[in-house]
């Protein structure tokens, strides 16, 4: 019996090139250095001074001679006016000016093995479409949930550091009033009726529990099922509040550069018809899983002058799959757009900052325009994630699913009803049946039935709470920055 056969093939072969060529090439690192991105460096205390008129004072003891890089005191501090008239210079950012960012290692990581996981999963595909798996795991299936689980620790990690600083008192008191916001919003749409919403959470329920009593009673075991069907809900409730108070400031953020992006690219039309697609997608992803306007629209409605409707049900779900890859896809590749607005608030600081009275320290001026720069991973983290939980979480969904890409039912044998016997004499090929009966365990609790529910909802979540999120960071840009 083959446990594993091409699937931990390709796996060997990918982890060796990560091994090889990972250290050498950085999809991550030429993400950001060779794109042509372009921050804005801070005035030295002797340009200030001498732009202000501030005379240096003499250094008194040993301990005042201590100097930084460009040659200015650690010690000095003085003011200058906040209108003062100086240009801030530009450079290229190089790999030498983000190896030492916040964040930077993490990023590098998280999207380097999620493009290595999309390799994973894009050869696995084309093998299995050729060659369908019988008795055999699908390890892509691994790596996608490895990106989904490592994106989710990184969300919280980055929202974590809002309860940290003692001076994020507004931003932890948004994050604790979104989640519970957001737990509201997914308790009530947990009670819509599936005719109307297609979460698909009714029928992963039935499944798993009649699968799981079915399992059980196979053990010798007694049991009327798993759980609830209140208490399941009210977990997925928690973790639709989870996923939405980890999106607030990603959206905010997203909604800021959006914004600042378009303002910048007034004469590229195509540009800015990209960018508005990019940004309205997810709100067209969460209406496909609304039924009266989609599946019922698209799939049962006879137009006049047809014979049958427009798509069928596996030309839907293909369509649906296809939209989610291409939307996807599509941030990714503006994601050097946005960050370039997002490295232009420096420029735009300096040019609010002029516009006010009084005066300023040069520590503060400095750190102003030099903020910027020193989170743009932490930025690059919050665009990214969402878009490859979206993705990763489409990629479990069509094949657990057992969709396809083409618009057929995909004949993939993913839950065989037997498992052949092996020699128990040799240890390697026990543990190799005790791994094989813990898979057949595994699938015959997670049916199709409840790997459509759970990672067909999880999907349209991500889209909702990307679409909620940016949406309200549009119109604090659009109505409550503007009277503020």
């Amino acid at each position: 019996m083959a446990l594993l056969g091409a699937q931990l093939v390709i796996t060997l072969v990918m982890v060796s090139i990560i091994q090889k060529i990972g250290k050498h090439y950085s999809l991550a690192r030429g993400l950001i250095c060779s794109t042509g991105l372009i921050r804005y460096l801070y005035p030295t205390d002797d340009e200030l001074r001498s732009l202000a008129g501030v005379i240096k004072e003499k250094q008194k003891g040993k301990k005042d001679r201590k100097y930084h890089e460009n040659g200015v005191s650690a010690n000095s501090t003085f003011h200058v006016p906040r209108n003062l008239d100086f240009q801030l210079e530009s450079a290229k950012v190089s790999f030498l000016d983000v190896v030492h960012l916040r964040y930077y290692t993490e990023y590098q990581w998280l999207l380097d093995f999620s493009f290595y996981s999309f390799l994973v999963y894009l050869v696995s595909e084309i093998y299995t479409y050729f060659f369908p798996l019988v008795d055999e795991f699908n390890l892509s299936m691994l790596w996608c949930f490895l990106v989904i689980l490592s994106s989710m620790k990184m969300l919280l990690y980055l929202t974590l550091e809002y309860f940290k600083a003692d001076e994020s008192i507004g931003e932890r008191s948004t994050v604790i009033v979104t989640f519970f916001s957001y737990l509201i919003v997914a308790m009530a749409i947990l009670l819509v009726d599936e005719k109307t919403l297609e979460s698909g959470l009714e029928t992963a329920y039935n499944s798993f529990n009649a699968s799981a009593h079915t399992f059980l009673e196979k053990n010798g075991l007694n049991s009327e099922g798993p759980a609830s069907k209140l208490f399941l809900k009210f977990i997925v409730a928690v973790w639709c509040a989870l996923i939405g108070s980890f999106f607030t400031f990603p959206g905010l953020r997203l909604a800021r550069m959006h914004w600042d992006s378009l303002r910048y690219c007034e004469s590229r039309i195509l540009l800015k018809i990209a960018l508005n697609i990019s940004f309205a997608s997810p709100f067209v992803l969460v209406l496909l899983w609304v039924t009266p306007l989609s599946r019922h629209y698209l799939t049962k409605r006879i137009f006049s002058g047809f014979e049958e409707p427009l798509l069928s049900e596996d030309a839907f779900e293909t369509i649906r799959l296809w939209l989610l890859v291409v939307t996807s896809l599509l941030r990714i590749i503006l994601i050097p757009q946005y960050l370039q607005a997002y490295l232009n608030i420096a420029y735009m600081r300096v040019a609010e900052m002029k516009k006010e009275a009084g005066r300023i320290t040069n520590k503060e001026l400095q750190k102003k325009i030099a903020a910027v720069f020193y989170y743009m991973c932490v930025v690059a983290l919050q665009y990214l994630i969402p878009v490859f939980l979206c993705l990763f979480y489409a990629f479990m969904y069509k094949t657990l699913g057992e969709f396809s890409w083409i618009g057929k039912p995909d004949t993939e044998c993913m839950a065989p009803d037997h498992t052949e016997p092996l020699n128990m004499g040799d240890s390697v090929l026990a543990s190799a049946q005790e791994f094989s009966l813990a898979l057949n365990s595994l699938k015959q609790v997670m049916t199709k039935d409840v790997a459509r529910g759970l990672f067909g909802f999880a999907t349209w979540w991500t889209c909702f709470a990307m679409f909620a999120s940016s949406s309200i960071g549009l119109l604090y840009q659009t109505y409550f920055r503007n009277v503020a």
